[in-house]
């Protein structure tokens, strides 16, 4: 016999432990998912407005992909490699630089006792506090002064803006390599430094290897920031040529190719590769730093 008690009694059980559980997973992904799968389908949509846009577009199409690798051959000479190009550029030099200059930084403040010490923490603390945003007028009227005097690294180039992004980046990644480096015992310095290592020798052989999980993940902030940051990139960058992969799409939505949807969301989606793939590897070495490089006592 059909006992309904019996069922809604295991149903609510089941609920209450795991069936509740799963149902705010599935509306999280739903929340994720829903604006990756819509500029998909813009995508591949050929009407490439946003008015008649749709989950599922009539006669899809890759044609807003061939528009994106022809770059100029097409009839909105818009060159998105190039852009794509600037866009990875900029971001893998700060990364870089940023990194590897944060990390010589952070290692002179958490190691060394030197004049001016707690004054230059603070200041860069302090610096921090304030926004690279309203630094905007600043920054452009400083780079146009800088051009006057040296054209490569003014207004209008990559040399300036990467530049400003290793002055608004340096600060805060300084400071979280130092608690980084503060936690590591000076005693393995000591120990190479007995064994004739000097300080930059025991810097490179001894932190730089314990402190990879932390640099990957400064490279990877530094690198996300600059791949997708608009605001700075617009006002600094003038020229077509010049601009990165978000400058340029700014175009496709107001600019000179009137609000064409389609093309834009393709470009997006072929610009995100990049970045995804770079994280992922990434993401795989952060996980083996963690698990390498004990210390045996």
């Amino acid at each position: 016999m059909f006992n309904t008690k019996s069922v809604f009694k295991r149903f609510w059980s089941w609920f209450s432990g795991r069936g509740f559980k799963h149902l705010i997973m599935l509306a999280v992904l739903a929340f994720v998912l829903y604006p990756i799968i819509w500029i998909i389908s813009a995508s591949v949509n050929p009407v490439g407005s946003l008015s008649a846009q749709s989950l599922v577009p009539d006669n899809p199409t890759l044609e807003n992909y061939r528009l994106f690798f022809l770059g100029g051959a097409d009839k909105y000479n818009a060159p998105f490699l190039l852009w794509l190009w600037n866009s990875l550029k900029l971001s893998v030099l700060t990364g870089l630089i940023g990194t590897a200059m944060s990390a010589l930084a952070a290692y002179a403040f958490s190691r060394f006792r030197f004049t001016g010490r707690r004054t230059g923490l603070l200041g860069l603390l302090l610096v921090q506090l304030f926004p690279q945003m309203l630094a905007m007028v600043a920054l452009y009227f400083l780079l146009l002064q800088i051009g006057d005097l040296a054209p490569w690294l003014g207004l209008n180039t990559h040399t300036g803006l990467l530049m400003v992004y290793l002055g608004g980046t340096l600060g805060f990644h300084t400071w979280l390599l130092k608690g980084f480096f503060d936690s590591i015992p000076h005693s393995l310095e000591e120990s190479a430094q007995v064994d004739g290592a000097s300080h930059f020798q025991a810097f490179i052989r001894i932190i730089l290897p314990l402190a990879r999980p932390m640099l990957a993940v400064i490279f990877i902030l530094t690198m996300i920031f600059v791949y997708s940051d608009f605001i700075l990139a617009s006002i600094l960058l003038q020229d077509t040529s010049q601009y990165t992969l978000a400058v340029g799409l700014k175009l496709f939505i107001f600019g000179s190719y009137n609000q064409r949807w389609g093309i834009f969301a393709a470009a997006a989606l072929i610009g995100a590769v990049p970045i995804v793939t770079i994280f992922l590897s990434l993401q795989d070495q952060i996980v083996a730093g963690l698990t390498q490089g004990s210390v045996k006592g």
